[in-house]
């Protein structure tokens, strides 16, 4: 008798009443069927405001960063002002060869990993220095106004920090200059840097740190507002050092941060920093052997040749590449910090 009944409940679902929790649900909590249907495309008035919010950014990105990459045909080109992106006859693979076979390649290919890589690792590493430095202060406004000293050197011009250089490392005229004045006065011979190539990977990152070390730590600092007290209370308790909790806790919790930063940095390897290395290093081809990245090579080739269709090809072959390794990162990441992962 049982089972005839649980059967014929199973064979009439319609029939059988709702459950307590459903029945204690209010019609506006249920809802009108058709919405319960189309909750998932379903727009509130919040949402409409959210698009128009992001709108200027969608915007942005729409006319500077995807209508331009049609004129990625212009790689395949053999392109002509004249004649224009339609009329310009087909090259095929001919713009990225002569990028390949220039000679140039590797030397280029070295300085820009190489330089990009000083330059992330270090700015990284400073920024979270930064932030753990200047959480520890206790003074709310000391605090404040170092982070906005800090931060200030993000929005200095390249052309400024060009002239700053000049005076610390050569001075007036190309002599002298107060590093030279520092070595000195401990007895050490002066250095003509601009003439020496070895040293400049280290200056540009010296300056990238002074430039980006405050950006950075700036987001760190923003990353380590939101850890709960109750975990720093817990390590309090638990006997921890501010040392030892900054170490135990608070840089864990900041992995991450540090994995999108990173994972940001990583897509962009391969492209040098124009504005900064050009101003600085301009077109002093004896320091070229270690400064030389592949944006200046092709700033240099565009103004030298004229040659659209070459800058374009390198162009795309940066991207390609940085889309790439960003994919590699991911993986990574994904393997070996799933909890730091992005995706």
């Amino acid at each position: 008798m049982t089972g005839t009944t649980e059967d014929t409940r199973a064979a009439t679902p319609g029939k059988l009443k709702p459950t307590a929790r459903a029945a204690r649900r209010t019609p506006q909590e249920r809802g009108p069927v058709g919405s319960r249907r189309r909750r998932g495309v379903q727009w509130r008035r919040k949402d409409y405001g959210l698009v128009i919010l992001a709108a200027p950014a969608i915007v942005f990105f729409l006319v500077f960063a995807y209508g331009p990459m049609a004129g990625l045909v212009v790689a395949f080109q053999d392109f002509n002002i004249n004649d224009g992106v339609f009329g310009s006859p087909w090259a095929g693979l001919s713009n990225f060869e002569f990028f390949f076979t220039s000679g140039q390649m590797n030397r280029i290919l070295l300085n820009t990993l190489v330089l990009n890589a000083l330059f992330l690792t270090a700015t990284l590493g400073a920024g979270v220095l930064l932030a753990l430095m200047l959480n520890e202060i206790r003074g709310t406004l000391l605090r404040r106004g170092l982070q906005s000293a800090v931060f200030i050197p993000y929005f200095v011009s390249p052309i400024v920090i060009s002239i700053f250089l000049q005076a610390f490392l050569a001075g007036v005229g190309g002599r002298g200059g107060i590093v030279n004045d520092a070595l000195n006065a401990f007895a050490l011979p002066s250095v003509s840097w601009y003439t020496e190539p070895g040293p400049w990977p280290w200056i540009l990152t010296i300056v990238k740190v002074w430039q980006l070390g405050g950006y950075f730590s700036v987001i760190f600092l923003a990353a380590i507002t939101s850890i709960p007290e109750e975990v720093y209370e817990a390590g309090t308790i638990d006997g921890a050092t501010r040392a030892q909790m900054a170490w135990r806790i608070t840089l864990p919790l900041l992995k991450p941060t540090g994995a999108v930063l990173l994972l940001l940095g990583v897509g962009r390897i391969f492209y040098g920093d124009f504005g900064l290395i050009y101003a600085i290093v301009g077109d002093n081809g004896i320091l070229f052997s270690t400064t030389d990245v592949i944006d200046t090579y092709v700033f240099r080739a565009l103004r030298t040749y004229g040659d659209f269709g070459t800058t374009a090809a390198i162009g795309l072959f940066q991207s390609v590449v940085g889309f790439v390794l960003v994919m590699i990162a991911l993986g990574v990441q994904r393997r070996y910090s799933k909890e730091s992962s992005v995706l």
